[in-house]
């Protein structure tokens, strides 16, 4: 198949490159940052440029599009105007689903776990309450929303926390808590916030496979792992899988540190991902692979 994927140099986009394009032909889009796009066909595009998006559709015939790119957290969003958030997280959003309903191609959506409310229970399924609290979240579901008003050959996956390792020029705060641990630095923790943690490896191989599954369309699914961890949880459980010092973590909670989106429990069921026959690395294992890496 052609998969067209935006955001092909980020944290996620560089791994959906390396793993989509084992089998499959890709067109994958940057727009200042190359990472490993330079290794694949590639495109250099800003995403509200809708002529040139446009005229990759005519040109490539994607046949799915995986849909990666977007001001992709909280604390990005708030640095930005909220009409340039919401034109990359929802108007380009948009287009890209009206352009795949045109040109017949399936969209695969990267959405959040936080569209959930995060005070109605843990390992929540897909029809739990969404209120989205921070603007990155808030357009993230404006987002689905697009889609779904467009189009019915779509996947939404809510996606829960990712850690892992990024390529290149990414990062995220798995990495880089565990730098700071390596250089014997102290890092504070919330305890108090739950969630489903994903490896960047393993999203991607899981992603890939999600394509391959013709028959499946208007769907929204909850993409994440299985266990329910707190951000403590995770580094520590990574700590004594490396062999690195666990007594540098400090716990804290979000009312200590002042956290302005307070978002206690989006722990995901996932049950409906495995149904479709996709299930996530243990813990342990996935956690284990990036080290080796």
């Amino acid at each position: 198949m052609k998969i067209f994927i935006t955001g092909g140099s980020g944290l996620i986009g560089q791994y959906l490159n390396i793993y989509i394009a084992e089998k499959h032909d890709i067109l994958t889009q940057y727009y200042r940052n190359k990472g490993n796009c330079k290794e694949y066909n590639s495109v250099q595009l800003q995403l509200n440029d809708y002529d040139k998006l446009k005229e990759i559709f005519e040109n490539f015939r994607p046949d799915a599009v995986v849909h990666a790119a977007a001001i992709s957290n909280s604390a990005k969003a708030d640095s930005l105007s909220r009409s340039y958030v919401y034109e990359i997280n929802v108007n380009a959003t948009k287009k890209l689903a009206e352009l795949s309903e045109r040109y017949n191609s399936k969209i695969i959506y990267l959405s959040t776990d936080l569209v959930y409310a995060g005070y109605r229970g843990s390992y929540l399924n897909e029809n739990a309450k969404l209120i989205p609290v921070s603007l990155y979240a808030e357009t993230k579901l404006m987002g689905e929303q697009k889609i779904k008003e467009a189009t019915q050959n779509y996947i939404i996956l809510r996606e829960a926390l990712i850690y892992g390792f990024g390529l290149n020029h990414t990062t995220n705060f798995f990495q880089e808590t565990l730098k700071k641990i390596k250089n014997n630095e102290r890092v504070k923790l919330f305890t108090d916030q739950f969630r489903s943690p994903l490896s960047l490896k393993v999203a991607a191989r899981m992603i890939a496979r999600l394509i391959e599954i013709e028959d499946l369309k208007s769907e929204t699914l909850n993409f994440g792992g299985n266990e329910r961890l707190s951000r403590y949880d995770l580094i520590d459980f990574a700590c004594k899988i490396a062999g690195l010092r666990n007594d540098l973590l400090i716990k804290t909670t979000m009312d200590e540190e002042n956290y302005p989106y307070k978002v206690y429990d989006v722990s995901l069921n996932i049950d409906k991902l495995k149904s479709y026959g996709i299930e996530p690395d243990p813990l342990e294992e996935s956690i284990a692979d990036i080290f080796r890496q």
